[in-house]
């Protein structure tokens, strides 16, 4: 999925693909609680902007552990983006194991009202996200 460029930051590129209604959310590199909290907040500014109901959330170039955000992710920011209209989160895993077992902490907490399904590829969580 391919789009308009919306933010670049040196740890987020965030797209808006506007054929399939879609917000894409490219993290990379190490991540820190300030870094997942400045990120989420412009996915969620610009997913209230964009009237947007899926979010491709891209991990892929991620590595290590972020879980110090993984509560305030789970039980601030999604509940904020579920009244923002977003229903469909697609998570692309990193192949890092530290930062796959802070995306894994987060959804223990609990997601409710949004539906995240995780995938290892991207072009697997794309073709969900255009089916659903």
């Amino acid at each position: 999925m391919d789009g308009k460029l919306l933010a670049q930051d040196p740890h987020l590129t965030i797209q808006y693909d506007v054929i399939n209604d879609t917000l894409t959310a490219d993290w990379k590199g190490e991540q820190t609680e300030e870094t997942v909290h400045d990120g989420c907040e412009k996915i969620l500014q610009f997913m209230t902007a964009y009237r947007c109901v899926k979010l491709l959330n891209d991990n892929t170039q991620v590595a290590g552990m972020w879980s110090d955000a993984a509560e305030w992710v789970a039980l601030n920011w999604v509940p904020r983006m579920e009244k923002a209209g977003c229903r469909f989160i697609a998570h692309v895993y990193s192949p890092d194991i530290y930062a796959r077992l802070s995306v894994d902490k987060t959804i223990d907490f609990g997601i409710k009202g949004i539906l995240v399904t995780t995938f290892q590829g991207k072009k697997a969580a794309e073709e969900w996200l255009c089916a659903v």
